[in-house]
């Protein structure tokens, strides 16, 4: 006899010989094999499992769920991030740079170039845009080229922010992304009287940063300008960001290792993305292929550093875990539906012109202005709320894209229109031939692998990194 029970919306994978439930607001449920038939077949027991079930909003036995308040309130804190709009504001100070990065996705010119260096009147028209923004935080961050070559710049930039802020009222943090390799006193100084954080670049140990940077001596300098800057800031205050070249594919144990000796307490295994000097890479396919490998045997190096005893986590995962594990959203761009573009980041170019990501001011970079979406001089609504802003609205939700609509992990992943656009040629992009999507998607199921395969082992180990 067929149970009376009601289907609520949800997805599923297999992994790991059992079946996985992802319901939409990232809830997530480890099954025997056969299970998921036995749901549609209403065929289901009412023992333990067909109570956590109905507890967990996957399946209901009444037409309304009882406690549907509550799993819209759930909802509702999973997109708490489309609130408050926009709350990363990217300055891109100049494409001058003192470094020759191998990867450079920035299109960064040399150090003596000139017409590449953000204005004074486009630092304040810049400022003023970017409180137009709703959101109650805002997060003014300074990128390049390498935008300590400005210091003059960045101070006038953040005195017209301080200036708004103390008659708006709203907290204003301040990021300075720099190589570090020329840190001065009068840059520091700026830092230290605004509390502006550092992120800094450091690819791994000496052989690899150097050979990445086209420099013998850049690793000594970068180095050098960590313990400076942190000397004068504060540890807390000073991070860095790895990026994974194509020599750096061989060598996960060296880099995490690299991290772990310098202090840092995380690392963020992050791929190149297909732009700028990097989006001549000849082989995508075998660098994703390649980088998965990389991922996992860099991940199993850091779970064995945590079961040594030494706490340092790995940042993409957090930002996973967090979805999988936790009520809340996260502020990562890259992983967000509706997309992070536009919604969570805007960037000034040194130009004037107002772009939908990082990413697609490096397009621009290459002549291909389709995510530019107007001046620092256009009114507010014209920029956000313009006829391209719009047009990429219609597919920036992966819960209505093919390919994703029906995917078990969409939860825990994002829409990307500007990727889409620049390896495939259209905003909508086609998820089976996704190189992006095979990358997030072996890695997030090798996340949910662990918890599966090594639950007792692994969980307590990401608990400590979700504190």
């Amino acid at each position: 006899m067929k149970m009376q029970y009601h289907l609520l919306p949800f997805d599923f994978t297999r992994i790991a010989d059992t079946e996985i439930l992802v319901n939409e607001v990232g809830d997530m449920m480890v099954v025997p094999e056969g299970t998921i038939q036995r749901i549609i077949d209403r065929q289901m027991e009412k023992d333990d499992l067909y109570k956590s079930l109905v507890a967990n909003f996957f399946i209901s036995e009444e037409l309304v769920p009882p406690l549907l308040d509550v799993y819209a309130a759930r909802l509702r804190e999973k997109k708490r991030f489309m609130d408050y709009f926009t709350a990363l504001h990217i300055f891109v100070v100049t494409l001058q740079c003192n470094q020759n990065c191998v990867y450079c996705q920035a299109s960064s010119r040399k150090e003596q170039s000139e017409h590449c260096t953000m204005s004074n009147e486009v630092m304040e028209c810049s400022v003023e845009l970017m409180f137009r923004s709703p959101a109650p935080v805002l997060t003014m961050e300074f990128q390049g080229g390498e935008p300590s070559l400005h210091p003059k710049l960045i101070r006038f930039g953040i005195e017209k922010a301080e200036e708004k802020r103390l008659s708006d009222g709203r907290e204003v943090r301040y990021v300075l992304c720099t190589n570090c390799v020329n840190l001065t006193d009068e840059m520091l100084d700026i830092c230290k009287q605004y509390h502006v954080m550092i992120s800094t670049s450091l690819d791994g140990p000496a052989f690899l940063h150097n050979a990445n940077r086209g420099k013998t001596d850049s690793y000594e300098k970068v180095i050098a300008g960590i313990e400076k800057a942190r000397k004068a800031l504060g540890n807390e205050q000073v991070s860095a960001l790895m990026t994974t070249s194509v020599q750096g594919l061989n060598h996960p144990v060296e880099i995490v290792d690299e991290y772990a000796k310098l202090g840092f307490k995380s690392l963020f295994l992050r791929a190149l993305n297909p732009y700028g000097l990097a989006s001549d890479n000849p082989d995508w396919e075998d660098y994703t292929r390649k980088f998965i490998d990389f991922y996992k045997k860099a991940f199993e190096h850091i779970l064995e550093l945590n079961k040594q005893g030494v706490h340092f986590a790995e940042e993409f995962a957090i930002i996973i875990l967090r979805k999988m594990l936790t009520p809340f959203s996260t502020g990562f761009v890259d992983l967000q539906s509706p997309a992070g573009i536009v919604n969570s980041v805007l960037v000034y170019n040194y130009d004037g012109y107002v772009y939908a990501s990082d990413e697609s001011r490096m397009l621009a970079e290459k002549g291909d202005y389709a995510f530019r979406l107007g001046s620092v001089f256009d009114r507010y609504e014209d920029v956000v709320y313009g006829n391209k802003v719009r047009d990429i609205a219609e597919i920036w939700a992966n819960e209505s894209l093919a390919g994703c609509s029906d995917c078990a992990l969409k939860a825990y992943c994002g829409a990307d229109p500007v990727r889409n656009y620049s390896t495939q040629g259209d905003m909508y992009g086609h998820r089976p031939s996704s190189l992006l999507c095979k990358k997030n998607k072996a890695i997030i199921e090798y996340i949910i692998s662990l918890i599966v395969e090594r639950k007792e082992e692994v969980v307590p180990i990401f608990k400590t990194w979700l504190l």
